[in-house]
């Protein structure tokens, strides 16, 4: 069931990139939120995916300079909400890319602070060096163009050069062409890549949506001690003894969950097997 905790409250959306579309309905829905989107708020001051203004710190502290930043320009607001995508290698499949999304959500009238998360392989970040513009185009439309955008810039040293040449708001092909021969001509060769921005990208849009649900989740999930929202696991302990010798394994037995407002822990069983295989074991497997 909606937990609607702040029906009739207004939530300031740090967006410049119709964010508001996917994350509006969700809050308002589980919530009870109206979303607000701040009037000429520029959130690419806090780091863009064309490479020409870096991120400063991680990515909650991008989330949390757009928080501040929405409350800037609405000091009478009482809630914030501000998402920030990550992408790059997965760190256990080679050659596969991951995205992590995280919506933060901030209440400075009660010191409340959620984040959601959503992390995927399903994202179309990727690039490629191009020196003509039909190795443009193949490129674009594995990446889905034009429903997906992609981005073209200088290339210098195989690296993306955005200073000799940035072209984003690309639509359509005869575009895509100019801007490629336009790098090639100045730089030698053209860096393309998929438009990471969520207007621009439906499959980061998704991730962020479901960031949003993560976060809508995380308010059903109350402190058993103070009824705070986000009464989050924190820790998987392993140590399921094993069926043959009874050992303990490095498999999962309990979750242990903390709030974050009064300090209340509590540790419950993470799994309904009694016993982990065998193979499993580090005394009895083969």
């Amino acid at each position: 069931m909606p937990d609607k905790l702040y029906t009739g409250e207004t939530a300031v959306l740090a967006t410049m990139h119709g964010k508001e579309r996917v994350i509006g309905p969700v809050l308002e829905q589980e919530l009870g939120l109206r979303i607000q989107v701040p009037e000429g708020l520029d959130t690419d001051q806090f780091g863009t995916f064309s490479h020409d203004i870096e991120r400063a710190g991680s990515q909650l502290d991008a989330a949390r300079a757009k928080i501040q930043a929405a409350f800037a320009r609405h000091p009478e607001a009482r809630i914030a909400v501000a998402s920030e995508g990550s992408f790059g290698p997965h760190a256990q499949v080679p050659f596969l890319a991951l995205a992590h999304e995280i919506v933060l959500f901030v209440d400075r009238r009660k010191s409340l602070r959620v984040i959601g998360h959503d992390e995927t392989s399903d994202t179309n970040f990727a690039h490629a060096i191009v020196t003509h513009a039909s190795e443009a185009m193949i490129f674009a439309e594995k990446m889905g163009y034009p429903g997906h955008g992609v981005i073209v810039m200088g290339c210098e040293g195989g690296k993306p050069a955005p200073g000799s040449v940035l072209e984003k708001s690309i639509v359509y092909g005869a575009e895509l062409k100019r801007a490629v021969r336009a790098a090639v001509e100045r730089c030698g060769a053209a860096y393309i890549e998929a438009d990471m921005r969520a207007h621009r990208n439906p499959r980061r849009m998704r991730a962020v949506e479901r960031a949003t649900m993560d976060l809508a989740a995380r308010f059903r999930r109350r402190c058993p001690a103070c009824g705070r929202p986000d009464f989050s696991v924190i820790e998987h302990i392993p140590g399921l003894p094993c069926a043959d010798c009874k050992a303990p394994t490095y498999v999962v037995q309990r979750e242990a969950s903390l709030c974050r407002g009064c300090g209340y822990r509590s540790e419950s069983p993470a799994t309904d097997r009694a016993a982990a295989d065998p193979a499993q074991c580090e005394r009895c497997k083969p």
